[in-house]
């Protein structure tokens, strides 16, 4: 990229629990406290990005039409890139790209979603599988997004030997982490042997090896490198990004059992011309912990198949080498449905020195990963002080 760009302003909401009123008023709340952080004005943005269709986001057709009308903002650069959680990853990268080619100064990125006020119709499918397409082939079996992710890992577990106690070593981390953030849903302590002893939702998966459903928002503004050294906050600089798009359907899954990660995590690297041991701190998605634990494989900071004996040494723990998900993941903080954005904002809070579950001392280089799909897409990012 020709223009530096920086995160100068992320803000998320403390909303856990229910609470009535629209996912678009949630987003005015996070934008205005993330130019609140940066000291920006309203007036300053000329570029915007969302995802806003689903259903407990209170989307429509044209969501990003919606929420600029509703936010009372005009962007001449703009993006509703949808590739599911990982989109507000995605989206971060874009902005960067839009700011290096001139066509923003100032992005502002936002997600809100009520899935406990909002929840879906009876009628709704659970699961992202679609009656057209490949999709009509695995509709008869009824699939959950649940039991999709059982069955990679349940492969895992073939493979490589995992086992359900090293998953459920990913849950004791993030909750252990949780501990001291204010706002995270969960903050009770729990062991090894409480994960396996909680209700088996779909074998191997554990409830306690599944995210919490809670309300939450969050926003971000990205700024050129001019306006980002005018801000209150030191910037945060967007190092490296990649993204990659896998399959949608399991049927049209290649039999490697990874997930695009292993792409869009090299193009970042190769971007921010770092390694994988020069990461300080990772937020990886964390929709179930077999979601973590192959993310840390492909992003390539251990072998493939050595997840679960990484995760065992300690190494993700918050003394560890790589300490992850510092303010409690989707495991126990919050999880709204697409949680891509809160990765990007505990990392910048990382490098700030203001981590809100446990803080990662001298921390200079964080890695967020965002994943959509049934392990179907990715977007990496590569965050650093320098």
């Amino acid at each position: 990229m020709t223009r530096a760009a920086g995160i100068v302003g992320v803000y998320e909401s403390p909303r856990r629990q229910a609470s009535g009123i629209h996912p678009y008023t949630i987003h005015a709340e996070c934008i205005k406290g993330a130019l609140a952080d940066s000291g920006l004005l309203p007036q300053d943005i000329d570029g915007y990005c969302t995802a806003a269709g689903d259903w407990a986001e209170g989307g429509a057709s044209s969501d990003i039409l919606d929420l600029a009308e509703f936010l009372e903002i005009s962007p001449h650069y703009f993006d509703s890139t949808d590739i599911g959680g990982g989109s507000y990853v995605s989206h971060v990268g874009h902005a960067a790209m839009s700011i290096s080619a001139g066509k923003a100064n100032v992005v502002a990125i936002s997600y809100a979603a009520c899935p406990k006020s909002w929840p879906l119709p009876m009628t709704f499918w659970d699961g992202l599988t679609y009656p057209a397409g490949p999709g009509q082939f695995e509709i008869p079996y009824a699939p959950t997004v649940v039991a999709s992710y059982a069955l990679f890992a349940q492969r895992h577990f073939h493979e490589f030997g995992t086992t359900p106690g090293q998953l459920a070593r990913i849950a004791v981390t993030c909750r252990g982490n949780a501990k001291l953030n204010p706002h995270a849903r969960y903050r009770d302590t729990i062991t090894v042997d409480d994960v396996l002893s909680s209700p088996t939702i779909s074998s191997p998966l554990h409830k306690l090896d599944c995210c919490v459903v809670t309300e939450g928002g969050g926003a971000i503004l990205v700024a050129s490198e001019e306006r980002a050294r005018d801000c209150k906050e030191v910037p945060v600089w967007i190092r490296g990004f990649g993204e990659a798009l896998g399959s949608l359907s399991l049927s049209r899954m290649a039999e490697r059992i990874a997930t695009p990660a292993r792409l869009s995590g090299a193009r970042a690297f190769s971007m921010a011309g770092i390694t994988p041991d020069q990461v300080d701190t990772a937020q990886l998605y964390d929709a179930f912990t077999i979601t973590v634990l192959m993310l840390l494989e492909d992003l390539g900071f251990c072998d493939k198949g050595e997840g679960g004996h990484f995760v065992e040494s300690g190494a993700i723990d918050a003394d560890g080498k790589l300490p992850i998900n510092t303010d409690g993941g989707g495991l126990s903080s919050n999880h709204p449905g697409r949680r891509g954005i809160f990765t990007v904002i505990e990392a910048v809070r990382q490098l700030r020195g203001r981590g809100v579950g446990v803080q990662v001392p001298q921390c200079r280089t964080a890695l967020a990963h965002g994943l959509g799909g049934i392990m179907s897409a990715g977007a990496t990012l590569i965050l650093s002080k320098d």
